[in-house]
């Protein structure tokens, strides 16, 4: 199981919509990869000192900070990890 955390603000802003969307559609290329948006300014956000939104994490290790990502360079990092995973 590969896990994405999408960390964002609260309300979300259009980069942070934007990029929970690329990664639900990503997702959606797999059957095993869970996404998940959470606030930046959240204990979990804090554990990944994130100080700039959109911060993409993928199996704990943070892929972007405060920029959007092409859903071609997140289905790469995914498959990177899968291999890892077999």
């Amino acid at each position: 199981m590969v896990k994405v955390k999408v960390f964002g603000t609260t309300p979300p802003c259009a980069k942070c919509k934007e990029m929970e969307k690329r990664a639900h559609n990503v997702a959606a290329r797999f059957s095993d990869v869970e996404v998940a948006k959470l606030d930046a300014l959240s204990e979990e956000g804090d554990r990944y000192g994130i100080m700039s939104t959109p911060t993409i994490v993928v199996n704990d290790k943070v892929v972007a900070i405060g920029k959007l990502i092409t859903e071609e360079e997140l289905e790469k990092i995914i498959n990177k990890e899968m291999e890892g995973i077999s």
